[in-house]
């Protein structure tokens, strides 16, 4: 792979007449040009299987506005050239994605989806949901469109296979069963209520299940309730017919389960007014596990081939490709794309646009789902414009906010305090700009409010102005939204002028003199408080924000107190890990009980030798 720029960058030519220039200097070699601004801002990262002929084309009249647009603006040219198209096309994607150019088609939500994960770690495997990379042994299945989706399953699952749910720490700590086994949603392992052949099998009828052989296994329970009847033993016949009906709950949930597909993404794209959703259905064993909406960034003359092209570069930069993806429209680079994601999948992997069939019926479905979820967007987003320019209305601003970030903190008498922040804008809240934030300051009183929310603050402003100097990535915010009265709103004011920021609006929010709900009192910088009218859809616009940032702090609190609640002393002890750790707690019951133990003792416990016994010893005795 190489890099290349026009050794006569330096003259100011645009448009036109500087992508001229640069197709002298091209060869017919495969790679990925950048058009980039005055400023050297990346306008737009494409591919070519010829750099030459491809670059050429810009220099033709004809193009659309979007794309004559872009051209005026293109001030000067990058081009990596590549061995072979596959990587160009992947090199495009990865560009995009870290670059976010102006004109590109853009997916914006790239989170990973969870699977369930049957752990083969433990002599009892553990079902779970698993998120992230498939590190941990054991069999995983998936991908599920939501956590909800899986959460869903693995409750019916548990009611129909009986299999633990719980950390292998808790596993080896019980003494009796748990609530999950009164429930029947366990068969108790823990304490031997099931022999290991036994629960084993469980584990194979589950994975089958999940493999898409339900009906054999619904079989062999059916068989088995009916000789438990005969038997008289009734009770038994009744817990496999409840398992039998958890199982058919999954499949009902599940909606349209096909018969002849049984690996693939149905992904249809509806198109409207320059917006496009696309509709991803996840199709793994026969079943249906859920689909997800995504709302790439589009222009309002971009064609769905290259919507759909750009869509799947990007949705499988990081995620593994199923056999099939079944697509509402064709991409121009249909034999590239298949090159590339067989290439990633180490297997072969089939593009479809199927015209009659039952492939055909499910792409109308994921159509059907597409525009109905691009027409609630856009009613979403119609309300959410006017109440952004209700905000700058009530609050004076120049323009409507395109990024609002709000602040809050959580904490129990100062103990395990985080700060949270939430971000909204015209698309509502924005999610994958959340961030939390360890409250580190060890000079703060506990419950220094002003102390916590100025640590925040200058964590968040220091960390802007070293990644996004310029302004132009849009990271800045155009409103802050704090928590509090007139001197929380002094203590930001402060910090912001330390910082040299003073152009960015902030109003603290609250609650009135009576700390009622819709009483809500508004503080700015050098001006009186104001309330707004009780029934101002601003004002309740504003309460859902505060709410949505209290909730984020809050939640992260408890995480974060819930984490600390299952930390002991042993944790920073060097070479004690979670097994090890397990073995101390599992001998002597406590760690209080450990660091009270005789050298003799640790030495002891399995696992632990002579030489981490000395550390646990020294660790516990050496620290006067």
């Amino acid at each position: 792979m190489t890099t290349s720029t026009d050794p006569n960058s330096s003259t100011q030519d645009t448009g036109y007449a500087c992508i001229q220039r640069y197709v002298k200097t091209l060869d017919n070699s495969p790679g990925v040009y950048r058009m980039l601004d005055v400023e050297s801002r990346v306008l737009y990262v494409g591919k070519a299987r010829n750099l030459k002929a491809r670059v050429s084309n810009y220099t033709r009249t004809g193009h659309s506005g979007r794309i004559e647009r872009m051209i005026a603006s293109t001030a000067s040219m990058m081009f990596l050239t590549t061995r072979t198209e596959t990587e160009a096309l992947l090199l495009e994607q990865n560009l995009i994605k870290q670059l976010k150019p102006k004109y590109n088609v853009l997916l914006r939500d790239d989170k990973s989806f969870p699977n369930i994960l049957v752990a083969k770690d433990h002599a009892f495997p553990q079902i779970k949901k698993h998120r992230g990379a498939k590190k941990e042994k054991g069999a995983y299945f998936g991908p599920f469109a939501s956590a909800g989706a899986v959460n869903r399953t693995l409750n019916q699952l548990q009611k129909a296979f009986l299999l633990r749910n719980c950390s292998d720490s808790m596993f080896d700590s019980r003494t009796r069963p748990c609530l999950l086994y009164q429930i029947k949603r366990c068969s108790g392992p823990c304490v031997g209520l099931i022999s290991d052949t036994e629960y084993r099998e469980s584990v194979k009828d589950a994975e089958r299940f999940l493999s898409g052989r339900s009906t054999k296994v619904q079989e062999d329970l059916a068989e088995q309730m009916m000789a438990a009847s005969e038997a008289m033993e009734f009770e038994r016949a009744a817990g496999l017919r409840d398992r039998i009906r958890a199982l058919t709950q999954v499949q009902t949930s599940q909606g349209i389960n096909p018969r002849g597909v049984a690996e693939a993404d149905v992904i249809g794209l509806y198109m409207d007014s320059g917006q496009a959703c696309v509709q991803v259905f996840f199709i793994r064993a026969n079943q249906n596990w859920g689909n997800k909406d995504f709302y790439p960034r589009v222009g309002p003359d971009v064609s769905p081939a290259e919507v759909m092209e750009a869509f799947l570069g990007q949705f499988y930069d990081n995620k593994e490709p199923p056999r099939q993806l079944i697509l509402s429209d064709a991409i121009e680079n249909a034999d590239l794309m298949q090159e590339a994601l067989t290439e990633k999948a180490r297997r072969k992997v089939e593009i479809l646009v199927p015209l009659r069939g039952e492939k055909q019926e499910l792409i109308a479905g994921a159509l059907r789902n597409a525009r109905e979820s691009l027409a609630r967007r856009m009613s979403e987003s119609a309300t959410q414009a006017k109440l952004l320019r209700g905000i700058a209305e009530a609050f004076g601003l120049d323009a409507p906010p395109a990024r609002i970030e709000v602040y809050d903190n959580s904490h129990i008498q100062g103990t395990n305090a985080v700060g949270g922040m939430i971000v909204a804008g015209p698309e509502g809240y924005m999610k994958n700009a959340y961030r939390k934030f360890n409250i580190r300051g060890d000079d703060l009183t506990p419950g220094d409010d002003f102390g916590m929310m100025k640590e925040v603050l200058t964590r968040r402003f220091t960390r802007l102005q070293k990644e996004d100097p310029d302004r132009d990535k849009g990271q800045w915010p155009d409103l802050l939204l704090i928590d509090g009265g007139a001197g929380q709103v002094s203590a930001v004011h402060e910090i912001m002028q330390t910082h040299g920021v003073e152009d960015i609006p902030m109003i603290g929010v609250a609650k009135g003199v009576d700390r009622d709900h819709g009483k809500e009192e508004f503080h700015r910088v050098g001006q009186r408080p104001f309330a707004l009218k009780r029934n101002d859809p601003v004002l309740y616009f504003i309460q859902r924000l505060r709410d949505e940032a209290h909730r984020f702090a809050i939640g992260t609190h408890r995480a974060k107190r819930a984490k600390a609640v299952g930390a002991t002393p042993l944790d920073e002890i060097p070479g004690v890990g979670a097994a090890r750790k397990r073995a101390l707690l599992a001998h002597f019951g406590s760690a209080k009980a450990v660091g009270r133990a005789n050298l003799a003792d640790l030495k002891a416990v399995e696992g632990i030798s002579a030489g981490l016994a000395q550390k646990v010893y020294d660790f516990f005795h050496d620290k006067g």
